[in-house]
C-alpha cells in the first residue's frame, strides 16, 4: 500500500483533533473507532473480507503500513475468522498515540509539551495544515448535502465518525441535528463499513458478549433472527460518547486529550 493516500485510522483520527484546543474529541470511544477504521482500511486493501458478522484474512500480504500489518498478523495468528466485536472491543494498547505519533513523523501533525493542573506532564498535538482536515471535513459535507452516494472509503469514515459519537463534534448544536441525521444515514453506503460502525456500538454498549448473527448485503449488514435489535441499517440517532462497561482500550497518559 503506497503512502500516497491517507489510511481511514489517519482521516478519522484528524477529524477528531480539535485546532483550538489540541485533543482528540471522544478519546475512549475514539480508540474503538480506530481498531475499527483499521479493518476497513485492510478491507479496502483486499486482505480481509467479512464473514457473516466476523472477519476472515482472505490474502495475509503485507500492505507496507507497518500499523495495518501488525493487525493483518494478529488477524491471521487468529486462524479462523473473528467476531468484528471480539476484535474491536479487544485491548488497543497505544493505537492512537501509535497514530498521532505517525501523524507527527509525516508532518501532519507536531506536539505541543503542556502541564495539567500546573504538575502533570501533558502533550497535545496541533494540526501543521488545516486544509488537510477542511478536505477530509468537505468529503463528508459534500456527501451530506447532495445525496449523492459517497465513494467507500468516504462512506466508512463517516459510519465510522458516527459510531464513535464526533458527530456532534463535526456538526455541533441544533443547527447541526439535520447533518448529524444525514451523516448516521451514510452508514448505509458501505457493507463493510456497516458492520464495523455497528461493531464499535455494540461493544460501547455492552453487547460485545452476545453472539448475533448477520448478513453483509448491499444495504449493509442485517441482523439476524433472535437478535433482538432491529436490522443494521436502522442506527442509533446518537451513540454513546463513552463505553457502558468498564473497559481499558489504549488510552494514553501523555496526551493531554481528555
Amino acid at each position: 500500500m503506497g503512502r500516497s493516500r491517507r489510511t481511514i485510522p489517519e482521516e478519522l483520527l484528524l477529524l477528531a483533533l480539535d485546532p483550538a484546543t489540541g485533543t482528540t474529541a471522544q478519546p475512549q470511544s475514539l480508540d474503538l473507532g480506530l481498531a475499527g477504521a483499521q479493518l476497513v482500511e485492510l478491507a479496502l486493501a483486499g486482505r480481509i473480507a467479512p464473514d457473516g458478522d466476523r472477519i476472515a484474512v482472505v490474502l495475509p500480504r503485507p500492505t507496507g503500513d507497518p500499523t495495518l500489518d501488525s493487525a493483518l498478523e494478529l488477524l491471521r495468528r487468529r486462524g479462523s475468522p473473528v467476531r468484528a466485536v471480539h476484535w474491536i472491543g479487544g485491548p488497543r494498547l497505544g493505537l492512537r498515540q501509535t497514530y498521532l505519533t505517525h501523524l507527527e513523523r509525516c508532518g501532519m501533525v507536531h506536539a505541543v509539551a503542556g502541564q495539567m493542573c500546573g504538575v502533570l506532564p501533558t502533550t497535545r498535538y496541533q494540526a501543521t495544515d488545516t486544509a488537510i482536515s477542511r478536505e477530509i471535513k468537505n468529503r463528508l459535507d459534500s456527501a451530506i448535502r447532495t445525496g449523492v452516494p459517497p465513494d467507500p472509503r468516504t462512506a466508512a469514515l463517516a459510519a465510522l465518525a458516527h459510531a464513535v459519537g464526533l458527530g456532534k463534534h463535526l456538526y455541533p448544536g441544533n443547527e447541526g441535528r439535520s447533518s448529524r441525521s444525514r451523516l448516521r444515514d451514510l452508514i448505509r453506503h458501505d457493507p463493510m463499513g456497516g458492520l464495523v460502525a455497528h461493531a464499535v456500538m455494540d461493544v460501547q454498549n455492552g453487547v460485545a458478549a452476545q453472539p448475533r448473527r448477520a448478513q453483509v448485503t448491499a444495504a449493509g449488514p442485517v441482523s439476524g433472527p433472535g437478535a433482538g435489535r432491529q436490522p443494521a441499517t436502522r442506527v442509533a440517532a446518537e451513540p454513546a460518547g463513552v463505553p457502558a462497561q468498564p473497559r481499558h482500550h489504549g488510552s494514553m497518559a501523555r496526551v493531554g486529550a481528555r
